[in-house]
């Protein structure tokens, strides 16, 4: 089965895959905007992630219309809820320190924002939404969430933006230092299962 990932970051999708296939799931193939031509700026102006995604979605749909694509569409949008800040970042995580902003500059502010807060008011939790839009129009949603604390000193830096500061409840390590047999505790491996459940495969 293809899937069209509503990104061009082959290493978030690297990232899925990588996931699914442990997970033993190794019938998708997964296809980016790229190879499809999908070079449109899409304005993510919604209130909630939920809005976010289906945004995305619905604008690489029209686009798959018009060009006689008729795949699965899949597209993803998450937030980090910090309890201390009001739930910020929120919907606005991946522009919280400005548009295109290193992660050493995210996670520098957020740190910087909670430096006086105490261990024990650091809760937040890490959302992730995926909107799928089947070939017959028929949307499919699915939310996965992490709850944790943002830890003091970040863990491995790369792959999730503010994965090096988010320990999840119940574990010492933060999400992006998770080793393969913990895989399916974060909030997008949540999602993704909750999908590949409702679409069948």
């Amino acid at each position: 089965m293809k899937i069209i990932f509503g990104t061009t970051n082959q290493g978030k999708i690297d990232q899925v895959k990588g996931f699914l296939e442990y997970k033993k799931i190794n019938n998708i193939e997964f296809i980016s905007l790229k190879d499809i031509g999908f070079n449109d700026e899409i304005i993510e102006d919604g209130d909630t992630i939920e809005e976010n995604s289906i945004i995305k979605a619905k604008v690489i749909k029209e686009f798959c219309n018009k060009n006689n694509i008729n795949e699965i569409i899949v597209t993803d949008d998450a937030g980090l809820f910090v309890d201390a800040l009001d739930g910020r970042p929120g919907v606005h995580t991946a522009r919280y320190a400005g548009d295109h902003a290193p992660q050493i500059e995210c996670i520098n502010k957020l740190l910087s924002e909670l430096k006086d807060v105490p261990d024990e008011k650091r809760g937040a939790t890490f959302a992730c939404v995926l909107t799928a839009i089947m070939p017959d129009g028929k949307i499919i949603s699915c939310r996965g969430e992490t709850r944790g604390k943002i830890v003091r000193i970040p863990g491995t830096m790369g792959k999730l933006t503010y994965g090096p500061v988010l320990q999840p409840d119940g574990l010492d390590r933060v999400i992006n230092d998770l080793t393969e047999d913990e895989l399916g505790l974060t909030h997008r491996d949540k999602a993704w299962m909750e999908l590949i459940s409702k679409i069948g495969l």
